[in-house]
């Protein structure tokens, strides 16, 4: 009776060398698969679909029309940016608008100036210091401009100046 156990006991081990190889060869042809389906264009990413309608057309991808912008100057600000300190922060940016929206923009300049200066008053001396500093403040400053403006108007803001003395 010990002899039936210990048979039954011992039952094969098997080996996943069979379901890695048929993952790889399914991970292998979905690659290919999906570079051949974007590199032939029948998926819409990428420019693919845009140099073969360039090609038809007989243009070249330098000749696309640049979007239609405008620039609207706000003008520079200066605040303090600690109040024990006497360190300053100089400030000076324009935003690209769409074009049909500058004049619409420019009407506006007087809030946009307003949530500008608020928003950089309430900026800490240790964000200033830091690396991403700047990009964190071009991205709460669009998002509060879009708001004023309305969204769709302001593209981007572009800083000219931006010196702590």
């Amino acid at each position: 009776m010990t002899d039936a156990t210990a048979e039954e006991a011992e039952a094969p081990v098997k080996s996943g060398k069979k379901g890695l190889i048929i993952g790889l060869i399914l991970a292998i042809a979905g690659g290919v698969g999906g570079y051949f389906s974007t590199a032939t264009g029948l998926l819409p990413i990428g420019r693919a679909d845009v140099t073969k309608e360039a090609e038809k057309t007989g243009e070249s991808a330098a000749d696309e029309a640049l979007p239609d912008v405008a620039f609207v100057d706000l003008p520079p600000v200066i605040v303090s940016v600690n109040m024990n300190d006497s360190r300053h922060l100089k400030f000076h940016a324009q935003l690209e608008v769409n074009a049909d929206y500058a004049a619409d923009v420019e009407k506006l300049r007087p809030r946009i100036m307003d949530v500008l200066n608020s928003y950089l008053r309430a900026v800490e001396l240790s964000d200033l210091e830091d690396s991403m500093a700047l990009m964190r403040i071009r991205g709460h400053l669009l998002r509060r401009i879009g708001i004023v403006t309305g969204e769709g108007r302001v593209r981007d803001v572009l800083v000219m100046e931006f010196v702590l003395n």
